[in-house]
């Protein structure tokens, strides 16, 4: 329930305060979402197979963060930005996906 009400919090709080992005952040929100949302599917994957750590999951979450916005960046360094976000997107995309079914699986026995 906490959680829940963290995520209303939130919603609400950015609703009203509109924040604004940094020009330069902007490359990296995309694929930080799409991190985040891997490790949020892992996690929600983990807890209906009964193996949820917090711990693992609060490193998880950072760690795919970080990781994604470095590869972007490095990519933005060497002039191939866009094409490693596609690969960032790519291999995310499928481990998201992946879990969904596992999820899916899971609630529908199916």
């Amino acid at each position: 329930m906490i959680a829940v009400l963290g995520l209303v919090l939130g919603v609400v709080v950015g609703v009203i305060t509109r924040p604004v992005v940094p020009t330069g952040m902007e490359p990296y929100l995309p694929i930080a979402v799409v991190a985040a949302l891997d490790a949020v599917f892992g996690g929600l994957r983990a807890r209906l197979d009964g193996k949820f750590d917090d711990k693992v999951f609060v490193v998880s979450f950072l760690s795919n963060v970080v990781v994604a916005a470095l590869i972007v960046f490095l990519g933005d360094q060497l002039g191939v930005g866009a094409q490693l976000s596609t690969g960032v997107i790519v291999v995310f995309g499928i481990r998201i996906f992946s879990n969904a079914a596992s999820i899916r699986r899971h609630i529908f026995r199916a």
